[in-house]
């Protein structure tokens, strides 16, 4: 029997979130990544340009996914959403959030505004 690796998963339970924000009305695109850090999905949610970290757990032994998100995870997302605004020319004043969509086996919770 196949077993899917960690980077499968992942990519599925991206896809996933989209999908969930999607039917939500955010206009989530693809991932975005440096050398020091990525963004799992980027997107539109009004006016706001929307950096979602997306966690998965398929249990909760190892505690909830959102934990998973500390602050040196947020240092990271938060460095990388600054290249991504510099390097596509965004303006200064560009109205952001930083959103974390939580997957505990198969549930859903979208955190808006998770971290400054």
């Amino acid at each position: 029997e196949y077993k899917e690796n960690k980077r499968e998963t992942g990519t599925r339970k991206e896809e996933l979130a989209a999908d969930f924000l999607t039917r939500r009305g955010v206009n989530s695109g693809a991932e975005f990544s440096l050398r020091q850090g990525e963004i799992d999905l980027i997107g539109m949610d009004g006016q706001y340009l929307v950096f979602v970290e997306v966690k998965y757990r398929k249990t909760a032994r190892n505690g909830m996914p959102a934990e998973a998100v500390g602050h040196i995870k947020q240092q990271r997302i938060r460095y990388t959403a600054q290249f991504y605004l510099y390097s596509r020319h965004y303006r200064e004043d560009m109205p952001c959030r930083f959103d974390v969509v939580s997957i505990l086996g198969d549930q859903i919770n979208w955190i808006r505004d998770a971290f400054a």
